[in-house]
Formats: structure tokens, C-alpha cells, sequence
């Protein structure tokens, strides 16, 4: 005889109960620990700028004399201890170039520029006197050894170099230091400043002198 299949039924009131209390979260790690605040971040200083280092002719420059001025009076003993005067070249256009000191590489090649160019001046009726501290006896010497044949003025007090504003201080290799600032100064006829070059560069400088007679 057959079996009986079951006849048992799930009642339909029959739900499944779902929890409604969340999930318990897993807590993570350190949890327990307060965080430690955030440190601020330090606000680096600012660098404190750096005087710009001073030119070769940082100082006494805003002196000198410019171009139209009246040039300073003179009276300076030349090589041969001779007295030169600004009252004796009245009425002459002149050359009047400042340099350092006698024998030393840039003064010697300017020097030697004026002296072979010496005839288109000569040719201009314009004299060309160089000038620095060096006694008379240390232009003679310079002289003799270069074979220059124009005048040098020497100026051991230093009193035109000062007039004309081109005793200034110095820096080289970091060392400060009062010197003379390479110039030349064209004076015309009338005794006034007619073309001034300050801070001069050697190379090409007379040429530029010539071409402004």
C-alpha cells in the first residue's frame, strides 16, 4: 500500500523576523586612541635680501663733471716737473684722460692707443694730457719705456682728480678701496665740457674719441 505524502503546510503567518539593529561595526585599529591634533605647518622665514655688491665705481661718480659744465681750473706739474695750467691751453680744445697708475696692463694699452693715434689729434689741433697720482719722476720713466710723446700731468694731491669727480671707491675681489675711475674729458675751445666718457673700457676708446672731435 502507498505512502501518504505529507500534508503538513506552512502557515502563512509564518514571517522571518529581521533584526533591526544594525550590524555591529568592527572597530578599527587605534579607534581607542585620540588622534593627536595636526602640527602646524612651521612658516619658513623669509630670506632676508642681500645688499647688491657695489659697482668698481660705486661712489663719487654722481660728482663728476658732465658734459656742458665749465672745466676745472688747473695747474699741474707735467714728466719734466714743467708747470701746466688750464689759463695757458685757453682758447685750445684739449684731451684730458684720468687713469689709475703708470705701467699697469690697461693703463700702458691706453696709453700706447693715444700715442698711436697721436697724429689725427695732432691733425685736429686737440693736445692729449693724461693725468694720475704718479709722481713726475714715475712719468718720466713710463714714458721713456713706452715711448709716449705726449704730455702726463702729475697729480700726487689729487686735486683735479677730485674736481673732475673721479676719485671714487672701488671693489675688487671683495675688497673696498678709493682709486681713479678711468675717464676721459674733451674740452672745447670755450673751456667747457664738450664730451665726457666715464668708467672707460680700453678697448675701442680712443677710436670713440676721435670720432667725436
Amino acid at each position: 500500500m502507498a505512502a501518504k505524502k505529507s500534508s503538513a503546510k506552512v502557515s502563512p503567518k509564518s514571517k522571518v523576523t529581521v533584526s533591526k539593529q544594525p550590524p555591529k561595526q568592527a572597530k578599527p585599529a587605534q579607534a581607542a586612541k585620540k588622534a593627536a591634533p595636526a602640527k602646524a605647518a612651521k612658516t619658513a622665514a623669509p630670506t632676508p635680501l642681500k645688499k647688491a655688491a657695489p659697482s668698481k665705481a660705486a661712489a663719487g661718480s654722481a660728482k663728476a663733471v658732465g658734459e656742458g659744465s665749465k672745466a676745472p681750473a688747473f695747474s699741474l706739474p707735467d714728466e719734466t716737473g714743467a708747470v701746466v695750467s688750464s689759463a695757458s691751453l685757453s682758447g685750445k680744445p684739449y684731451v684730458l684722460y684720468f687713469y689709475p697708475k703708470d705701467d699697469t696692463p690697461g693703463c700702458t694699452k691706453e696709453a700706447c692707443d693715444f700715442r698711436d693715434n697721436l697724429k689725427a689729434f695732432n691733425a685736429a689741433k686737440v693736445r692729449v694730457l693724461g693725468v694720475s697720482p704718479d709722481d713726475s719722476k714715475r712719468h718720466t720713466k713710463f714714458k721713456e719705456k713706452y715711448g709716449l710723446t705726449f704730455t702726463l700731468l702729475s697729480d700726487t694731491e689729487k686735486s683735479l682728480i677730485e674736481a673732475y669727480g673721479v676719485w671714487v671707491k672701488k671693489l675688487n675681489y671683495g675688497r673696498e678701496y678709493m682709486g681713479v675711475q678711468r675717464s676721459t674729458f674733451l674740452i672745447d675751445k670755450a673751456g667747457k665740457v664738450a664730451k665726457a666718457w666715464h668708467g672707460v673700457r680700453v678697448p675701442g676708446h680712443v677710436e670713440a674719441v676721435l670720432a667725436s672731435l
